[in-house]
């Protein structure tokens, strides 16, 4: 069964390596993690010039990569092959390119902790190479955070750097920036380097070190429309057409799509529980009580209307000639025909 990365990264901070790790999945952020720090930490900085190689799959054959993972270190305990972007290895997946790496797997040099960075997708689980090594070496999956599990990953991502973040103001950060965990993980960084001593990160740090307002962003903008509160749209809009740089038109469109997308699922999960609803739409289970609300006020055939005047916004965003308006004025006159 392989590895969680919290599991992996553990095991790294106290000292213990693997001759062989493989990371793989579709979330780049945790392989990165594992191997930047194999990277800096697994020998001393004055043996790397000769124990350590960076190698890039496609440049680097099999033959390559495991010709330098079966070389001795030089005048040091151990050596570090770290092979990046290892999904574009030539013919990886195919029965006698794997089976080079099989052989090396049943007899790895003891001396050498070889790393694969395989990002954005994973080996085929029933292939013998993906079996020998989830039995015989770090297989590590990264996955994406869904999002109702975001704000919580991010509550712990913080505590980890010295600092703290309420519940509330993590689902901010989710849901203005998304479950991309390379730019949450930057956006957060940039916040966290004004601080030097321990902070409760706030609303206001966030309006100041990221530039997402608390008040007027797409979070605040679709809980407004779910409510039917046409005059804090209506503020949220002026807000957004007063800043276009900061809230550009098309991740506003997306964001809207997304949450009426979740609504339609809500009218079709009728009577299922408060956490059940919360897995299945994708949201943090504080905010179901809004999807309560925004259901009674937008009935499936209503939600439907909605993609039309959406599907209308995103074609004029695009240039489409359909009855061609300022790009200022899309926006407002999408939420008014979804509100109205």
């Amino acid at each position: 069964m392989p590895s969680k990365p919290e599991d992996v990264i553990k095991d790294l901070k106290a000292g213990k390596y693997a001759p062989i790790y493989f990371l793989q999945g579709e979330e780049p952020h945790f392989i990165d993690v594992i191997s930047d720090y194999i990277e800096k930490h697994a020998i001393a900085e004055h043996e790397k010039g000769f124990n350590q190689t960076i190698m890039y799959g496609k440049d680097a054959p099999m033959t390559a990569i495991l010709g330098n993972a079966r070389r001795f270190p030089m005048m040091a305990d151990r050596q570090v092959v770290i092979v990046k972007e290892a999904q574009n290895i030539w013919g990886i997946g195919r029965e006698e390119i794997d089976t080079l790496l099989i052989n090396y797997i049943q007899n790895p040099l003891p001396s050498t902790i070889l790393v694969f960075a395989f990002k954005y997708k994973s080996l085929d689980g029933r292939k013998a190479l993906a079996k020998e090594l989830d039995k015989k070496a770090v297989l590590v999956k990264s996955d994406k955070v869904p999002e109702y599990k975001l704000a919580a990953w991010i509550e712990g991502y913080i505590q980890t750097q010295g600092h703290k973040i309420d519940n509330r103001t993590a689902v901010l950060l989710a849901e203005s920036i998304g479950n991309n965990l390379e730019v949450m993980t930057n956006e957060i960084g940039k916040m966290l380097i004004n601080f030097t001593e321990s902070t409760q990160i706030t609303a206001e740090h966030i309006h100041k070190f990221i530039g997402i307002n608390k008040d007027y962003n797409n979070f605040e903008l679709t809980k407004a429309i779910g409510v039917r509160d046409v005059l804090k749209a209506n503020k949220i809009i002026h807000y957004f057409l007063q800043n276009p740089k900061a809230n550009p038109l098309i991740p506003t469109i997306i964001v809207i799509y997304n949450y009426f997308s979740r609504l339609a699922l809500y009218h079709d999960l009728k009577g299922a529980s408060d956490a059940e609803l919360a897995k299945k739409l994708g949201v943090n289970p504080y905010f179901v009580k809004e999807y309560h609300i925004a259901a009674k006020n937008y009935n499936l055939g209503k939600v439907i209307e909605a993609f039309a005047f959406i599907k209308e916004a995103d074609l004029r965003s695009k240039g489409v000639d359909l009855n061609k308006v300022d790009e200022s004025l899309i926006l407002k006159e999408m939420i008014f025909k979804i509100m109205h």
